[in-house]
């Protein structure tokens, strides 16, 4: 009986193109990111440098547009405080002026994310006692990156019927 692994052919391994078109046909990569990718799949710094250039001239590696999109998705849709939308794209390789723009470009009221992110997450925190409730809802909008002063406003306000008289907005 002959070997399995020695009868199977082997596969035709992607080419730096190929891999990169792969990679962004999952999501939109910044340059940094992609170039990774790339030296970690093995291809060499120069075919890679070749490849992103490539990729840049066809539009499809953009990190003005990446920025762009990536803080409309966070800030829009998830609700992310400015703080973890800026630390998320500087860890992906962009550079600081772009996310300084991308967060003007898509500038919005952030007590008003912060407080419509406490009061969706605020329910799962009903059985807990107020002043518990309120640390963890505080604690929460710190980590998705709410300063702690919004964070305080938008727990408060949230939590308000369980908290009786005596509040805990200052807390």
């Amino acid at each position: 009986m002959p070997e399995t692994s020695r009868s199977r052919r082997a596969k035709r391994p992607l080419s730096c193109h190929d891999r990169a078109l792969r990679l962004l046909a999952v999501r939109p990569r910044s340059r940094r990111e992609m170039e990774s990718r790339l030296r970690s799949a093995g291809f060499d710094a120069e075919m890679v440098a070749e490849e992103l250039v490539r990729l840049q001239e066809v539009g499809l590696l953009d990190d003005e547009r990446f920025a762009q999109e990536f803080a409309e998705q966070a800030l829009g849709r998830r609700l992310s405080g400015r703080r973890a939308v800026a630390s998320s794209l500087a860890a992906k390789g962009v550079s600081r002026s772009l996310i300084e723009r991308a967060l003007q470009d898509v500038e919005g009221d952030e007590d008003a994310r912060a407080a419509e992110l406490a009061r969706s997450r605020a329910s799962r925190l009903r059985g807990l006692a107020p002043e518990v409730a309120y640390r963890r809802l505080v604690s929460f909008l710190a980590r998705r990156g709410y300063e702690g002063s919004v964070a305080r406003r938008a727990a408060a306000s949230a939590l308000q019927p369980d908290l009786g008289a005596e509040g805990l907005s200052e807390a």
